[in-house]
């Protein structure tokens, strides 16, 4: 049962909670590729992030996965895809924590809150975490009655049990 409820999603059904689910995961994704795009704008500049041997290619890495991602939570619109947009936005904050709060920064690399776009950035991840966990729940407390009555949750085919 809860590996199915990881599976589950909004399905086609015209519920208020299936609309819902499906705004805020298109709403998350924007949120990401919202992301990836200042990691790669913050990247691409003429004395940008690009220039840092490790922290450089990470806001690359992060700006392509962001985007992949972004493409990813709209298609497929499950809770796995919004527990693992989720994980890409506490990783990314819990990155640039460490670049602050840390006496020597992130590999030798000491960040500040004033730098360009650290607020914003920083106030898009904490968005992208709470959108996509209500997309998550949406889905889960839309599955929860499907599976009491012993049917299969929504995007889910049944076994036939």
């Amino acid at each position: 049962m809860k590996t199915a409820l990881l599976r589950s999603g909004p399905g086609r059904a015209a519920t208020p909670a299936a609309t819902a689910a499906t705004a805020a995961f298109v709403a998350g994704a924007l949120l990401v590729v919202w992301s990836a795009y200042i990691h790669f704008h913050l990247w691409d500049e003429t004395d940008g992030y690009r220039q840092l041997s490790v922290i450089g290619p990470l806001f690359l890495a992060q700006a392509i996965g962001g985007l992949v991602l972004g493409i990813l939570i709209v298609a497929v619109r499950r809770v796995w895809v919004a527990i693992g947009g989720i994980g890409f936005a506490l990783s990314t904050i819990a990155g640039f924590l460490l670049t602050v709060g840390l006496p020597k920064g992130l590999f030798n690399f000491k960040e500040s809150w004033a730098a360009p776009f650290a607020t914003q950035a920083f106030g898009i991840e904490v968005a992208i975490t709470v959108v996509l966990a209500m997309a998550g729940i949406l889905c889960c407390n839309g599955s929860a009655s499907t599976l009491r009555s012993g049917s299969a949750p929504t995007g889910i085919a049944s076994s036939g049990a």
